[in-house]
């Protein structure tokens, strides 16, 4: 059987005004978060580092790549902007350089310690950076390296680094658990390796050590007699000891570059990457359309919505889908493509509005629905029996919530979910989108459900509940049923209203990915024309070893059986937003004219603001893409675009006028 992968995406239906806004905040966006990885890899500067004849970590990971690769970072803002007593300076990535390198073909783990940073010292987050990487290699088979340049603990600090089930003793139980489970560990010992750090490189299965390099359980300056004798840590546990009398190192080198290149011999001696044998003879292409367009893509304000498939259609190659239970739970997204070749499935919202399954006229998308619930998790499900790797893409704003839903039983509904993905064993990869919000994050693969990697983008916004709602939430008792301060006094009203805004502005803040990145509540932020390359790395590292997880042949997926089962017989049901009827008591305001037609129940709104200008007057001229009104349904915003060139002969609603599928909104004169 063979997989029919169709065309997915076209051109961006944007006014070349919206186009420019969205591309410029996405521009700054990025232009931070580059701002930040550089502030974060220059770390306290490489001079006293070159003093010693060394080289930095970045030189040492640069030499350990394969030429014309780019590293993948992961963890580079963990720490961002935290202040330690007992040190003048930050600590950039809590010291620490975890990312994903190619070397002779083979993706393998590094972590580095940053040796310009207090000497390579661990920092509270440091321990469980360090694990967070080893996690992530045992998941995939990859082979870790270990650049070791330790001084020990950040001693001011070492009640926050040391004990817990997370405190840097648990990195040795980490190299303990690869160690067993067979994935390859290679150590290369630079320089300070001192208590902790004299630990991790020992359980490697190989052990560089250059002359400048010790491993000591306590330095010289603990050990009594020392300086009397004048001995020095290397003296103690440098190679001349641990090389040729206690075996806890096995080969000696002169300098940093004799030892990479050591290195990376030890892993050309590795099993090759699988990933030419997985791509079953196809070769990787780029999408059709071009990464680059997705800066224009995503609005400004959060609240608007966007088409998810024009985000895959930039992800998968040649821009080609197969798309997966199309007609049930349209608020979901569920297909495969391929990513550099390789197999992917893929979940994302829907954020367009979709009819009822009942026929109740249309609801909103990016709400898990009790349809769309159960559809990720038959994929979900499907794609772990397959052995299909699953990347997730969220935008979503919750659960459905009321009446009906709770009659429903959302609950039930999402626990199955929730246990699928937490049992799955297929490799699975999440990506913060825009809105990660409440029990739909968890529900669809969050960290908290331990995928091996969860990226955000730029303009993602991780919480419970957006700042206004949980500000409504905590004053609700001053509220009347409209959420309006429900009280006549004016120094209550000003307060009330002062601290609604002071909670909200908090919450805001804190659903800054650069927060949720410094606190490890994400692994990692990725720019937007970044995203693609980074799939195609997840899907090469899924794919690289051979016998640790089930991978089945395409011939055989269940996905097929599931397919089969699920189509519907005969042509497809009409949807409501396919046929809408026009008001018998509208009438055009001229010969020709062309009705533009509400599609969901909601809200209409024909400005952007409450005291902006409305989007159109009446013979404005109007392009293919233009926004013409908003429709409003739980304080999500849906553009209605033009479909075609003209000119606007005006608006037949009112702002905050309720609108049904088919009401007129408003009359365009073609041409």
């Amino acid at each position: 059987m063979r997989l029919g992968l169709e065309p997915i995406g076209g051109e961006l239906l944007l006014s070349r005004a919206e186009r420019q806004e969205n591309v410029g905040q996405q521009e700054q966006l990025a232009k931070a978060i580059r701002e930040k990885r550089k502030v974060v890899r220059d770390g306290w500067g490489a001079e006293r580092v070159h003093r010693k004849n060394k080289w930095t970590t970045w030189e040492r990971i640069e030499a350990l790549k394969d030429p014309g690769t780019e590293p993948f970072v992961v963890g580079t803002l963990v720490n961002w902007g935290r202040d330690f007593p007992g040190s003048k300076r930050q600590a950039p990535g809590a010291g620490v350089v975890t990312a994903f390198c190619q070397v002779h073909g083979r993706w393998t783990m590094v972590i580095a310690n940053d040796n310009t940073v207090a000497s390579g010292a661990w920092w509270p987050k440091t321990p469980e950076k360090i694990q967070r990487a080893q996690e992530m290699a045992l998941r995939l088979g990859l082979p870790v390296v270990y650049l070791v340049d330790c001084s020990g603990l950040f001693l001011p600090e070492q009640s926050k680094s040391f004990p817990g089930l997370t405190g840097a003793g648990h990195i040795f139980k980490k190299n303990s658990v690869l160690s067993a489970a067979g994935v390859p560990q290679i150590a290369g010992v630079f320089g300070d390796c001192i208590a902790g750090g004299g630990y991790m490189p020992i359980i490697s299965d190989r052990v560089y050590m250059t002359e400048q390099a010790y491993m000591v359980i306590a330095g010289a300056a603990l050990i009594k007699g020392a300086k009397a004798l004048k001995l020095t840590s290397l003296d103690i546990g440098g190679p001349e000891v641990h090389v040729h009398r206690s075996g806890c190192a096995d080969v000696r080198v002169p300098d940093d570059k004799v030892c990479i290149e050591q290195i990376r011999g030890e892993i050309d001696r590795l099993p090759s990457s699988a990933v030419p044998f997985y791509r079953y003879g196809v070769s990787p292409e780029e999408p059709l359309h071009a990464i680059g367009d997705l800066d224009a893509l995503f609005p400004v304000d959060h609240r608007h919505s966007y088409d998810m498939r024009q985000l895959i259609a930039r992800l998968v190659d040649g821009s080609l889908f197969h798309e997966v239970f199309a007609d049930q739970g349209q608020e979901m997204i569920t297909g495969i493509g391929r990513v550099g070749g390789l197999w992917v499935g893929f979940v994302g919202n829907d954020l367009s509005p979709h009819p009822h399954p009942d026929g109740a006229g249309m609801r909103p998308g990016g709400i898990l629905y009790r349809e769309g619930i159960a559809k990720i998790a038959a994929f979900s499900r499907a794609c772990n029996a397959d052995g299909i790797p699953i990347v997730w893409l969220q935008d979503i704003a919750g659960f459905d919530i009321g009446v009906e839903a709770e009659a429903n039983g959302l609950l039930g509904f999402g626990s199955s979910l929730i246990y699928t993905n937490s049992t799955n064993e297929t490799p699975m990869f999440t990506v913060l989108v825009r809105k990660a919000s409440g029990a739909g994050y968890y529900a669809m693969a969050g960290l908290p459900y331990e995928p091996i990697l969860q990226v955000s983008l730029p303009m993602a916004r991780l919480s419970v509940m957006e700042g206004r709602t949980l500000a409504i939430a905590a004053y609700n008792t001053k509220l009347d049923e409209n959420f309006e301060i429900a009280t006549d006094d004016p120094e209550a009203r000003e307060e009330i209203a002062a601290g609604m805004k002071r909670t909200e502005d908090r919450i805001e803040a804190d659903m800054d990915p650069v927060v949720a990145a410094a606190n490890m509540d994400t692994d990692e932020i990725v720019c937007v024309d970044e995203l693609r390359a980074r799939l195609v790395a997840m899907a090469e590292m899924s794919y690289q070893a051979t016998g640790r997880r089930r991978v089945k042949n395409p011939r055989i997926w269940s996905i097929h059986d599931l397919e089969i089962l699920t189509r519907r017989r005969g042509a497809q049901e009409p949807s409501v937003a396919a046929t809408p009827l026009v008001s018998k008591d509208t009438v055009a305001p001229e010969p020709g004219a062309v009705a533009v037609l509400a599609t969901m129940d909601g809200t209409f709104w024909a400005r952007p603001q409450p005291d902006a200008a409305a989007f159109l007057s009446a013979g404005d001229h109007v392009s293919v893409g233009d926004t013409i009104g908003l429709m409003e349904i739980m304080k999500t915003f849906s553009p209605i675009r033009s479909e075609m060139n003209g000119t606007w002969l005006g608006t037949a609603l009112e702002d905050g006028e309720p609108i049904q599928p088919g009401k007129v909104v408003g009359w365009v004169r073609p041409g």
